[in-house]
């Protein structure tokens, strides 16, 4: 493989958005439940996407980077904070995947996007620059890339536009460069020179930060063995330091490292099986003291300091997600900030390079709220951006967090949902998220919200295999994909029943991806217990999985992963049991999923039409897995809306 053709579109003043519109301050920034606009709001509210995603302030904080919705789609955008006009960058067709400040004047994104390689598409990924006027790219990738060329691995911390950046060379494994070597690139100019040749087997690198690469990890080729390199300097040599044997066995390696030789910091599990945070010394890989912990639940990673060599805050998910500030002065930041909030919840979401600056989020798991700029000089709050235009700053719904026993007495919990001002004898939708590794929190949820705002409760349960409660709950996932997995979701039902809440006699499933999976399960299994069932990208055919990961880099531990998830994978997957289904089912998806092929609903939609089942089957021409367009929104939301009318009324 020798090059692919991008581009990419810069325009300027396309979108105003006002980062000092009128210097509003956040005196009240999140209104009451009780002043919630009286009768439910259009669906096209609820269809809109985020005005603002991922904002990531200058080092100097005289601009935001950050993903913009105009008229329903979403623009990467450039924004001075000095009045002058947004830049936006269009991508086409292309993913923009991540963005990052090198200096002032230079940012890098990293984007990909499907291309036809010798009969079949690959997905390719490339990094470029962007100058923070907007009017200059560069293609930052070598034109002979290969397959995966945007892996930034360390950013200058001294001012001028330099990064690392490992890319393939070659997508045939028998060439040396399929194995990704790093360079060093001036993204002003897309000038490199290279930095570290590749190495067999080793697929990822990491770098300290002052930039110098100290840490390899790779795989075999079919990803059943794993193993760690690591010097100590760049006059070193590179000697394995651990190895994984096996797909469950776990490599030891550094989350950080430290500006003292030798040391860095690790996160590994606890006694109970909770990550957590502690030292690690490298030259024996001896887990040190613990320095970090939240009882109950799994740590989310570390917020690096300007430096790249400590750190300021642990990231956390219990109940809600956040940031625990470990620093003292963004602690006192912290504090500072939420002094100003009067009924929302402040969220530090992007620092500037002294810290003299932050992009706050204030909102709350039944508001998407606004973005603010605080700058510590003047002690001020300054308006950037709500989230939703119509909702702006108002609460919806009320969330909470709960607790069930399963049926073999494992403790769930689980994010409720309730319609304001209402608290029993409802509706149910139950809606598990997808992964199945990851967990549903206290968040901004716009399904949630627009089913709640309907007049139905909605469950998201956090069943057995989720994320961020320790790996033995995580563990007791292995094997009860449509089984035990299913059971929780089903005795959720039964909890809210006995509390009053819902009625036990109304009650639909809803979900996307795994949650789409299980939602045809439900309908195929558990059709007694629910009245309808709602798949958007949804999984039929777990073999289908595995002969769709078959063409990528380690296929052979996810083959192995996936057939661990159940006795027998075709005996739970719905497409096998069409003739099983018994209640009505909505499958929709996106023609442009790259996560889950839409093949997976085609192939279910026709096979219960051939077996005389109750199905509408939409297919999306232009969406994704990850509803990024609001018109596929709005599409949706209203199918959801008919559909439950007709099979569950609120």
């Amino acid at each position: 493989m020798s090059r692919w053709g991008w581009s990419l579109l810069v325009a300027g003043g396309l979108v105003a958005i006002a980062a000092t519109a009128g210097a509003q301050t956040a005196d009240k920034p999140v209104e009451k439940a009780a002043e919630k606009k009286a009768g439910p709001l259009e669906t096209s509210v609820f269809a809109e996407i985020p005005s603002f995603e991922g904002p990531e302030l200058s080092p100097k904080g005289n601009a935001i980077a950050a993903k913009v919705a105009v008229n329903g789609t979403q623009y990467f955008a450039i924004i001075p904070l000095d009045g002058g006009k947004p830049r936006l960058v269009g991508l086409g067709d292309s993913d923009l995947n991540w963005w990052k400040w090198v200096n002032d004047d230079w940012l890098v994104l990293g984007i990909g996007e499907l291309q036809p390689f010798e009969g079949d598409d690959f997905y390719v990924r490339r990094a470029v620059s962007v100058n923070a006027t907007g009017t200059k790219t560069i293609l930052l990738s070598s034109r002979e890339a290969a397959q995966n060329a945007d892996d930034l691995i360390w950013t200058a911390t001294d001012g001028t536009p330099r990064i690392l950046m490992a890319s393939q060379m070659s997508v045939y494994s028998n060439n040396a460069g399929f194995w990704p070597q790093v360079d060093e690139i001036d993204v002003s100019t897309g000038k490199r020179k290279l930095a570290l040749r590749g190495r067999e087997g080793i697929w990822d690198w990491y770098a300290d930060g002052s930039g110098t690469i100290r840490m390899g990890i790779g795989s075999s080729l079919d990803g059943r063995t794993r193993r760690a390199v690591y010097r100590e300097s760049a006059k070193d040599s590179f000697r394995t330091i651990d190895r994984a044997r096996t797909h469950k066995d776990t490599l030891t390696v550094p989350s950080l490292f430290l500006k003292e030789p030798g040391k860095g910091l690790m996160i590994s599990d606890d006694d109970d099986g909770y990550s957590a945070l502690y030292e690690l010394d490298l030259a024996t890989l001896t887990r040190g003291k613990q320095l970090f912990a939240t009882k109950g639940y799994d740590i989310g990673g570390l917020m690096r300091d300007q430096t790249g060599f400590n750190y300021v805050g642990v990231y956390v998910n219990e109940n809600k997600p956040g940031i625990r500030w470990t620093d003292p002065a963004m602690e006192a930041m912290q504090k500072t900030i939420a002094d100003k909030i009067k009924g929302g919840e402040p969220r530090i979401v992007s620092l500037n390079r002294d810290r003299t600056a932050a992009i706050v989020h204030v909102g709350g798991s039944n508001a998407p709220g606004a973005y603010f700029l605080y700058r510590a000089a003047d002690d001020s709050m300054e308006f950037l951006k709500t989230n939703n235009s119509t909702i702006g700053l108002k609460r919806l719904n009320p969330v909470r967090t709960i607790r069930y026993k399963a049926r073999d007495g494992l403790e769930i919990a689980a994010v409720l949902t309730l319609p304001f001002g209402k608290k029993s004898n409802l509706p149910l939708i139950v809606m598990p998220h997808g992964g199945p590794f990851a967990r549903d929190t206290e968040e901004w949820d716009w399904w949630t919200q627009f089913l709640a705002e309907r007049g139905y409760a909605v469950i998201q349960p956090n069943y057995r295999g989720s994320s961020g409660y320790g790996t033995p709950f995580t563990d007791k996932g292995l094997g009860q994909w449509g089984l035990a997995m299913q059971d929780d979701l089903n005795d959720a039902v039964a909890e809210l029943a006995k509390l009053g809440i819902a009625d036990p006699k109304r009650v639909c499933m809803v979900g996307a991806s795994y949650g789409g999976y299980a939602a045809m399960r439900a309908a195929q299994r558990d059709g007694k217990l629910y009245r309808c069932a709602v798949a958007y990208a949804g999984v039929s055919d777990l073999n289908r999985m595995i002969n769709h990961n078959s063409n990528f880099l380690g296929a052979g531990a996810r083959k192995d992963w996936l057939k661990m998830q159940a006795p027998d994978l075709k005996s739970v997957s719905p497409v096998n049991l069409a003739g099983d289904f018994s209640i009505p089912i909505l499958l929709v998806h996106g023609k442009k999923d790259r996560v889950v092929p839409p093949v997976h609903s085609r192939v279910m939609a026709q096979k219960l039409k051939a077996a005389g089942k109750e199905v509408i089957w939409i297919e999306q021409p232009e969406a994704d897995h990850h509803f990024s367009r609001s018109e596929d929104r709005l599409e949706f939301l209203k199918a959801l809306e008919a559909f439950l009318a007709k099979h569950n009324p609120a």
